[in-house]
């Protein structure tokens, strides 16, 4: 059976059980008429886009649309603990984009590359995440604000994380202050994990690192994640924000309506959008803004589609420009992991299929909405330190353990997703397939490198072209190798040796077997073989002072050269925030409709 085929059959699986757990999935949309015209028009209902739909309509006389390219989410999505196996699965609800072959990395990935996917459903990537909540730290934030961004300083964000806040994790009267009760998207405490979940944070202990709520007044130490589920299913952002306000006659969403290029008059104000829904290509207009928060990758490539970029790559593709802006796709952020530091536990340790799908796990699930299928598939813990000179209040550097190994389903789903070429898999994970363990992923939160997404052609149809760039950047290497080095700290803690019985694969890496294993060139070869990416693009549509070259926004989020038209989503940040982005982007919704309602004189 080839991997197309296992993929389907198994998508189908899911989706068949998940349906059993939880009925079918929702979510009611309208049909709008055409040339329809409102007062807002917000592209995408992910992140950041839902809340700005919410916030908009709170004011009755103005009239909001929200276009989404995909449909409603199915049920697998719903439920936490299935989306690993849905992610093969993405072209029904995806995406499929792929990174551009890289030049300094990923070599031991099919094509030097890897698939990119992206959410293209009712709740964008939120809707298909692992539903991390991890805000960053406050210095993220005042570093936007000293380069001229004014009102992105952490004190006045941290507003705006409360106010979206309905937070049901454990309240200490150290982070009190941090959280906000009552808001629409409902963030717990993650409700089950392995032996491995208080393990890890024992061996952080064991390292002189606290256990600790990182969202609240320091990021620094080890953590159990918070997450976007509520009494055990999934919060997207619009289940959040967009679906308990459909009753608002003044909010619509529709569904199947891919926008193909922002429309502008003479005077190069945005009056509205072109579109494709159901194969007919039909128009919007908005009488006082359009909204891009179609994120990090689609919101570039649809200024680019729309004239509004660098002229040289717009004419080289016979696109009008109207406005030469060289920033827009450009500052290209991830955060680059490295998958493959792993080690085998003994049966029962780490995460296994067998009982994530096993039927005591479902009917927990069922009759109290907890055990494995209430939480994200092997996601257990993660970690913040700082490993080289610099404020030890910021960290440079995130770990997020997973409790399941690369072959634990015998080369099937995880290595094929992860995107691991095949003699890679057979060589460095087959010895050990089928035996529980876990991985510890080195991320960097702040990394140097820079990449690019450009048009590979003016069809709007066609992929763009996303080049991360990854470890262009020698510093990158350098910062990996000391986290390389902290992993196997913490793998090696007596808590992970003798309370869990972790052996470290030392097998070495395929492409690096002439060197000598574990010196500093053989973890350097490692790291640019394993690395890849964690999912978190960001920083393609700038915000900065209209004096730096770079800037597409300004701080109130405007495109530049042009009216009427914002970006409000991950791509506005200029430097990606030290943690994963969907908290980050559902504040950057909020804190972008505030400055919608005061321009339009709504407060």
């Amino acid at each position: 059976m080839g991997q197309a085929a296992i993929n389907a059959a198994m998508a189908a699986l899911v989706g068949f059980t998940a349906k059993l757990l939880i009925g079918q999935a929702n979510f009611p949309t309208d049909i709008v008429e055409d040339d329809v015209s409102v007062d807002f028009i917000i592209v995408g209902s992910g992140s950041a886009g839902s809340p700005v739909a919410a916030r908009l309509s709170e004011n009755p006389a103005w009239e909001v649309l929200v276009l989404e390219a995909g449909g409603a989410p199915p049920a697998e999505s719903r439920v936490p603990g299935m989306m690993l196996y849905s992610m093969p699965d993405y072209g029904r609800y995806g995406y499929n984009y792929r990174t551009t072959p890289q030049k300094y990395s990923q070599f031991n990935y099919v094509n030097n590359a890897n698939l990119f996917p992206r959410g293209k459903l009712i709740g964008g990537s939120s809707a298909v995440n692992f539903m991390m909540y991890n805000r960053g730290n406050r210095y993220d934030y005042d570093r936007w604000a000293a380069l001229g961004n004014n009102g992105w300083d952490y004190k006045t964000v941290l507003k705006y994380f409360k106010k979206s806040e309905n937070y049901r994790g454990r309240i200490t009267p150290e982070n009190t202050a941090y959280h906000g009760v009552g808001g629409p998207m409902t963030v717990e405490s993650k409700r089950y994990g392995t032996p491995l979940a208080k393990a890890y944070l024992d061996a952080g202990r064991e390292l002189g690192y606290p256990s600790l709520d990182t969202n609240a007044a320091s990021q620094m130490g080890f953590n159990t994640p918070d997450v976007t589920v509520k009494d055990g299913l999934r919060q997207s952002a619009a289940e959040s924000f967009i679906k308990p306000n459909l009753h608002r006659r003044n909010l619509r969403i529709q569904s199947d309506s891919q926008v193909t290029k922002v429309l502008f008059d003479r005077n190069l104000r945005a009056i509205g959008v072109e579109y494709k829904h159901r194969n007919r290509v039909r128009r919007a207009y908005a009488r006082k803004e359009v909204v891009l928060s179609a994120g990090a990758v689609d919101s570039p490539k649809l200024l680019l589609l729309s004239g509004v970029g660098p002229r040289q790559h717009l004419e080289a593709l016979g696109i009008r420009t109207l406005v030469d802006l060289p920033g827009v796709g450009q500052n290209f952020q991830d955060h680059p992991s490295i998958f493959g530091i792993c080690w085998n536990v003994p049966k029962g340790m780490a995460t296994s299929f067998q009982r994530l799908l096993g039927p005591a796990s479902k009917i927990e699930y069922i009759t109290k909405r907890s055990g494995p299928l209430s939480a994200p598939f092997g996601m257990e813990g993660n970690a913040w330190v700082r490993l080289r000179e610099g404020d030890p209040t910021f960290p440079d550097m995130q770990f997020l353990i997973a409790s399941l190994s690369i072959g634990v389903d015998f080369g099937l789903l995880i290595s094929p997703t992860v995107g691991f070429k095949r003699e890679v898999y057979n060589d460095y994970f087959k010895p050990y397939q089928g035996q529980e363990g876990f991985n510890i992923g080195p991320m960097l939160t702040v990394p140097k490198s820079r990449g690019s997404i450009t048009l590979r052609s003016n069809d709007p149809a066609d992929p763009p072209l996303i080049d991360p760039n990854f470890l262009s950047h020698p510093d990158d290497v350098e910062l990996f190798l000391e986290g390389v080095k902290f992993a196997l700290a913490i793998g090696n803690t007596t808590v992970m040796r003798e309370r869990i019985g972790a052996r470290f694969n030392d097998r070495p890496v395929t492409g690096c077997k002439h060197l000598s294993y574990g010196s500093d060139d053989y973890w350097r070869c490692f790291i640019r073989r394993m690395a890849s990416t964690t999912y978190h693009p960001a920083g393609t549509c700038k915000m900065a002072p209209e004096s730096d070259p770079g800037s597409v926004v300004s701080s109130r989020l405007l495109v530049r050269g042009v009216s009427g038209l914002r970006v409000i989503d991950a791509s506005i940040m200029p430097f990606i925030t030290s943690g994963n982005t969907n908290a980050p982007s559902i504040m950057i919704g909020e804190r972008g409709a505030d400055f919608i309602k005061e321009d339009h004189g709504f407060i």
